[in-house]
């Protein structure tokens, strides 16, 4: 009877090459399917709906001679359990929950994961830089409520 393969270390390493040779070899489209999969971990959080947002507030002609209009964008998502309130500066983002709890939040572009940053135990977080294309956030609190927002386009 022949000796097992993984006896000999020659047959052994040309195995071992040949699964990683194997591995470099994965289609794209297998690996934006293994992606897209990954997005849907998270489909029982509550989805928030955007209740307020200042960019639809209708400029009204002004008496002032302020020319520029205000660089701070305000929204509100919001669900039976939970709100969200963000302040969008082109510098950074600015969060609080509300009822107040801490937990984490979760910055995402698709399928894109731009990081995690703290929710303090007043509920609020800064997220810098801003992303520069459209976001959403999901917020896990300790208490166990898991909220993503709705699109952000900054």
């Amino acid at each position: 009877m022949a000796d097992p393969w993984w006896t000999d270390d020659d047959q052994l390493l040309e195995v071992l090459r040949d699964a990683l040779t194997s591995a470099n070899e994965i289609p794209p489209s297998f690996v934006e399917a293994g992606k897209a999969a990954y997005a849907w971990r998270t489909i029982d959080a509550d989805l928030a709906a955007l209740t307020f947002d200042s960019a639809w507030d209708s400029p009204e002609p002004s008496l002032t001679r302020a020319t520029e209009s205000a660089t701070l964008r305000r929204l509100t998502f919001a669900t039976d359990a939970l709100s969200v309130e963000l302040e969008l500066t082109p510098g950074e983002l600015l969060g609080q929950l509300s009822p107040p709890d801490s937990g984490t939040v979760r910055v995402t572009t698709g399928t894109d994961d731009l990081g995690t940053v703290p929710i303090d135990e007043l509920g609020f977080f800064v997220i810098t830089p801003v992303p520069h294309q459209p976001f959403q956030l999901v917020c896990h609190t300790d208490a166990g409520t898991t909220v993503r927002t709705g699109w952000v386009s900054p």
